[in-house]
């Protein structure tokens, strides 16, 4: 995928004169995601994240709001993808939220980052599964997973984000097989992971439209809050051992 934001962009469905003016970004994946609407009308972008994150996601943003003939200055609310997922770009979509919105002095909108996932497969498949599991490699033989249920006009939450072992969410869903799964944990851990006849998901197709669809949702839900309580939702509280930690590690199992 090109990392210019200009190759990158995608128009989506004419949003409403009416609509509200949104700016939406989220950094929680490999994957950077910016959307925004603004006088009727809606972009996306996507580019690699990951290390890129923090350095491009304020020129992306910059760009997709130029396209619009808009600025920061002018929308109504800013949502970000709180997570779960990759520690640091959770910081970077947090922080720039926060300082975007409080320089607009809009409200910001967390959006659970593993719902994007079961949006974005609920338009691959064409809506063809009202309740879609969610898997995200979360490294260390571990998950992150969550369950969705469109009620037809927005999400419900089945299984709140939660960190699981490999081997449990397998044993999980052997017992109680899904119907849909999403996410990257699907490649990433392959047979280990078994989802008996679900239909899989593996990749996103369209990220950005996923997070502005989300982002509309959330501001008609009035879940806006003040930019500073916004935080992101970590899974899991520690990612790295100390020295000493690893060498008790090493002894225990020696």
């Amino acid at each position: 995928m090109s990392s210019s934001p200009l190759s990158a962009c995608s128009t989506h469905a004419e949003a409403t004169p009416a609509s509200p003016a949104l700016l939406a970004i989220d950094t929680s994946t490999e994957r950077l995601a910016v959307a925004a609407q603004a006088h009727g009308r809606q972009l996306g972008l996507q580019e690699p994240g990951g290390p890129l994150a923090s350095a491009r996601l304020l020129p992306a943003v910059q760009s997709l709001l130029a396209q619009l003939g808009s600025r920061v200055s002018a929308m109504q609310a800013i949502a970000f993808g709180h997570g779960p997922g990759a520690f640091t770009g959770l910081r970077t979509a947090c922080a720039v939220a926060q300082g975007l919105a409080l320089g607009a002095g809009c409200p910001v909108l967390p959006i659970d980052s593993l719902a994007l996932v079961a949006d974005d497969a609920r338009a691959q498949t064409q809506g063809r599964h009202d309740t879609v599991h969610v898997a995200m490699d979360a490294r260390m033989n571990e998950i992150y997973a969550g369950a969705y249920r469109w009620t037809g006009e927005r999400w419900q939450v089945l299984q709140a984000p939660a960190l699981w072992p490999l081997v449990a969410l397998a044993a999980h869903w052997q017992a109680e097989a899904p119907a849909c799964v999403a996410g990257s944990a699907l490649d990433a851990f392959g047979d280990q992971l078994p989802t008996g006849n679900a239909e899989r998901v593996p990749a996103e197709q369209d990220r950005a439209a996923a997070l502005l669809r989300l982002a509309r949702q959330a501001w008609q839900a009035g879940e806006a809050i003040d930019p500073a309580l916004a935080l992101p939702l970590y899974l899991r509280d520690k990612v790295a051992q100390t020295t000493a930690e690893r060498e008790a590690a090493k002894a225990a199992t020696s």
